[in-house]
């Protein structure tokens, strides 16, 4: 019987969620599977026109998420995931429908997608959900210095971090959720604070 696990890095854009994927990675040599950002062929055409582009750049990331989200299925090593594919579609791509940058007929088709995906996936053994204020993150944002994002606003971050909380609240009595505040801390910095995030995770993977 294999003991490894599967343990999703949520959070909204600039949290720090590829940096703690990587830190923990180094600690525990765990599997990383990273956001698929640079491969994504529309979304720096997305965040200069989001309504023309949003169907086309979920759909990618969707696809690309489901993939690896099996491959973790099918691993006997403890995986680590850089946001999920249900923070895809509950979160981002609900947004880009509630904010209208996604039309009615795109979001169902891509709901329909999502929904069948889903049926065959097993959920993470744990969620790190990393949360900050909307401007801690348009601070960190703007310090790391991606072309492709200096487009983005304060408001499609606020409301990003809505669905956040609302997707985290939902999921917080059924799955096995670690919620840690990141706005007074810096993960390069704050040594010690850092290093007991990581034996916190390391503890409940061992707990199973």
């Amino acid at each position: 019987m294999s003991n490894s696990k599967f343990i999703a890095i949520a959070g909204n854009m600039g949290v720090g969620k590829t940096t703690l994927t990587r830190l923990l990675n180094e600690r525990f040599g765990w599997e990383t599977y990273y956001e698929p950002q640079a491969k994504n062929p529309y979304l720096e055409d997305f965040y200069k026109d989001m309504q023309r582009w949003a169907y086309h750049s979920q759909v990618f990331f969707l696809t690309e998420r489901f993939k690896d989200h099996l491959a973790i299925q099918r691993k006997t090593s403890t995986c680590i995931q850089d946001r999920s594919i249900y923070e895809d579609a509950e979160i981002f791509a609900q947004n880009l429908y509630l904010r209208e940058f996604m039309p009615e007929r795109d979001y169902h088709s891509y709901r329909s997608i999502y929904e069948a995906m889903v049926q065959s996936l097993k959920r993470p053994d744990i969620v790190v959900y990393l949360k900050a204020s909307t401007w801690t993150l348009i601070s960190r944002i703007r310090k790391r210095g991606r072309d492709y994002e200096k487009g983005v606003d304060r408001e499609y971050l606020a409301q990003l971090n809505i669905g956040y909380e609302s997707w985290i609240k939902k999921i917080s009595n059924s799955w096995n959720v670690l919620i840690v505040d990141t706005d007074n801390f810096d993960m390069y910095e704050d040594l010690h604070w850092m290093d007991g995030i990581l034996e916190e995770i390391g503890n409940r993977v061992q707990a199973g």
